[in-house]
């Protein structure tokens, strides 16, 4: 990791300007041609130096979203950008494989007592209006 920023607008993944005479995090002998934005939260973020060859296979990797699980450490498998709901929305963005994604929503439900089973992506207007008229009956009985 070459440097830490302070607060910074950009997404994880983006990429920066060079400062000049540096050199690659992985190859120490190679100059730097680009400056990855990495993992990213509300102090700041990491910036990698990399050299062509590291910029070459950091796009291949994420053309497919091959990567490192950052959670499992699970190398070559497909990663997503990932926040972890106990840090909030101003937490880091983690890259996460799906096993560990599912694993994370399920113990999420767990702790709120939520079975996210019974949803499902229909629609149905008739389910829509008494739902809403039961609800508007509840908020006139209380008198709000």
């Amino acid at each position: 990791m070459a440097d830490v920023t302070g607060p910074i607008a950009s997404l994880p993944g983006s990429f920066h300007a060079v400062p000049s005479g540096l050199m690659c995090d992985d190859h120490p002998d190679r100059p730097v041609v680009r400056r990855f934005q990495g993992e990213t939260d509300s102090f700041g973020s990491e910036m990698h130096d990399l050299c062509q060859e590291c910029v070459d296979q950091l796009q291949t990797e994420r053309a497919n979203n091959i990567g490192r699980c950052d959670w499992c450490k699970t190398t070559n498998i497909a990663v997503f950008p990932t926040r972890d709901y106990e840090e909030g929305r101003s937490g880091p963005v983690y890259d996460v494989c799906i096993p560990c994604k599912e694993k994370a929503n399920a113990r999420m439900c767990e702790d709120l007592g939520v079975d996210l089973g019974h949803h499902t992506t229909e629609y149905d207007e008739d389910d829509y209006e008494e739902d809403f008229d039961d609800d508007l009956e509840h908020i006139q009985d209380r008198g709000d």
